[in-house]
């Protein structure tokens, strides 16, 4: 039992259980030496003691550990930990394709599309390198938050090829998928991955399996007799150019389907086209009925939980001997009805369609034409039913409002009531440099990036307003007149920026009260000093400490000087004189030796 912390291998700490299954159980793991987060897959134990199973396990998952796709679960290392089997893949987090089909039902067109795109990339790769993963499900397919898939188990699924795995738990999750030829018994080719394919890309657009059964038999049998369902009765709304690749991909037959995942990759990539989108049903060039005969061996008896089945095929040798008086009559009857089938085949394949034939107009040549041009000529002034729609492509060479080209192309032959899709011109991606010099910046700014031009600037900065350096008027720029530029191309636009300065409050037309309003105004501090001056009126300005036209910065200071009356001492008047005259006299008759004291002996 593997439990939280155990080391595997000395190296892989464990960190949770990820996922159990039949084959093996995943865990969560930490890489010690490269410090990184792995999945490790350890083997079941039954598997682990199959000495042959292990060896061809071992063998297969060194060898897909060589493969390196962006869409492939990369595989680490391979090993052996005291009789425990495992594999260190690298770490998906996300869900598997099959849960999120349970969640989701059906997914829709363009999902189904972006996803077997990229299962077709991988497999192509693991094709090319001569490894076929013999297992592809939706269990098997990771899916990540950002829409990238990843297949897994390349290397379990090739030794699981080998190995008589015949119980239930693991035959039911792969038989819906199984090709004809493997539940024939017969060897699994590149082919067989296209079959598996075929089926999940079915499951993808309608949300469930085309074969369904109680046993995995029943569901094998199906497989090798039943044709697969339409998707385009399931859904109208998928075309048949969708439905022509599953029906390729699911031919029973194999001479019948792709001869490699790069062919049905390319149609995947065709088939929304509007000349795919309405091609005939896809027949088959060769029988379907190709395979050989088949027998369903009973369940095994024993003490297994599980009952298991065995599909074989079975040889000529081992078919029971029947009286052949009996057999003439069923022989008769076979040619007979086989007569008889070929006779409608040929009936409803040549004969019918000569006289159900639809009437097919060819597309004249619209190029360069207006839309309206177009539409009369394609319909030859509406007597043609054709459904006509636009798209708008930049062209270097049409004129903008003309027709570059039709979808289908101009000389196509179209049955009644196609769709016609007229791509009209734009024009050149991107625009002509013109002189932008004396021209608002925010205007041109604006048209240039309408256009997805990247619009670079440089400031000029000017202290006032003139007829020549207008407030944000462009007047320098870096790419020259005539220059075509496309989206994401740049230009460089100077104009001129208006900055506040300060203005001259010594002109005589500020006081002391707008001084203060203006640098309340532009959280400008100042410091008001009243100055005598005779020779200004009071409360004239009379200096500033910052110069006018000087940058402005807030909650910096200014002192300002202002002027103010001089105080004057008014001149005695004289009779205050003589009254201080006579206050002297009285004082010296007072005092008659004060002036002989102070004369000299």
């Amino acid at each position: 039992m593997i439990i939280k912390g155990q080391k595997i291998n000395d190296r892989y700490q464990i960190i949770r259980t990820i996922g159990e299954g039949g084959m093996a159980n995943v865990y969560l793991a930490y890489d010690t030496i490269l410090d990184r987060n792995v999945a490790v897959k350890i083997l079941r134990g039954d598997l682990a003691d199959d000495e042959k199973f292990v060896r061809r396990f071992q063998r297969e998952a060194i060898a897909a550990s060589s493969l390196s796709h962006p869409n492939i679960v990369e595989m680490y290392d391979v090993g052996e930990d005291n009789g425990k089997y495992f594999i260190v893949m690298e770490y998906v987090d996300g869900k598997t394709l099959k849960s999120l089909i349970k969640k989701r039902g059906a997914l829709t067109l363009s999902e189904t599309i972006d996803i077997m795109l990229q299962l077709t990339s991988a497999l192509s790769c693991a094709h090319d390198s001569y490894i076929i993963h013999r297992d592809i499900k939706p269990q098997n397919i990771m899916i990540l938050e950002d829409g990238r898939v990843k297949i897994m188990d390349f290397g379990i699924a090739m030794a699981l090829n080998s190995n008589e795995l015949t119980q239930t738990n693991s035959v039911m999750g792969s038989v819906h998928y199984l090709p004809p030829e493997q539940a024939n018994g017969k060897g699994s080719t590149m082919k067989s991955d296209i079959y598996s394919l075929g089926i999940l890309m079915f499951e993808l657009l309608t949300g469930k399996l085309p074969f369904r059964g109680d046993q995995a038999v029943e569901i094998a049998i199906k497989q090798m007799k039943e044709p697969i369902p339409s998707v385009c009765k399931i859904n109208p709304n998928i075309p048949q150019s969708i439905e022509n690749i599953i029906l390729k991909a699911c031919a029973k037959n194999p001479k019948n389907r792709y001869e490699s995942v790069k062919e049905m990759r390319a149609d995947i990539e065709q088939s929304m086209d509007p000349e795919h989108q309405f091609e005939e049903r896809h027949v088959y060039k060769f029988p379907e009925q190709d395979l050989e005969e088949t027998k369903i061996m009973p369940p095994i008896k024993g003490n297994q939980k599980e009952k298991t089945v065995e599909i074989l095929s079975i040889d000529e040798e081992e078919k029971p001997q029947k009286n052949n008086n009996k057999k003439k009559p069923l022989m008769i009857g076979g040619v007979i009805l086989g007569i008889l089938v070929i006779c409608t085949f040929l009936f409803l394949l040549v004969v019918k369609p000569l006289f159900k034939k639809e009437k097919e107009v060819k597309i004249p040549n619209v190029k360069e034409m207006t839309l309206e041009q177009a539409k009369e000529m394609i319909t030859n002034n509406g007597e043609v039913e054709l459904t006509i729609e636009t798209k708008e492509e930049y062209n270097d060479t049409i004129e903008a409002g003309r027709v570059i080209e039709t979808k289908p192309k101009i000389g196509n032959n179209v049955k009644v009531g196609t769709k016609i899709t007229v791509i009209i011109s734009k024009g050149r991606e991107g625009l002509e440099v013109e002189d932008y010099k004396k021209q608002k910046f925010t205007e041109v700014e604006e048209m240039l990036e309408k256009a997805g031009i990247i619009v670079k600037t440089e400031e000029h900065e000017i202290s006032e307003e003139t007829d020549e350096d207008k407030d944000g008027i462009i007047i320098g720029q870096d790419v020259e007149v005539g220059t075509y530029l496309k989206n994401g191309d740049s230009i460089t636009l100077t104009y001129n920026k208006l900055v506040a300065g300060y203005p001259d409050f010594t002109d005589g037309t500020w006081n002391e009260e707008s001084v203060r309003e203006f640098c309340e105004k532009n959280e400008i501090i100042p410091t008001i000093k009243m100055v005598e001056n005779d020779t200004k009126p009071e409360g004239t300005i009379l200096t500033q400490s910052r110069a006018p036209k000087t940058k402005i910065y807030k909650n910096t200071s200014i002192v300002i000087e202002i002027a103010k009356k001089p105080v004057v001492v008014p001149p005695k008047p004289d009779n205050e004189e003589k009254d201080n005259d006579q206050k002297d006299d009285e004082n010296k008759e007072d005092n008659p030796n004060e002036n002989e004291e102070s004369k000299p002996e």
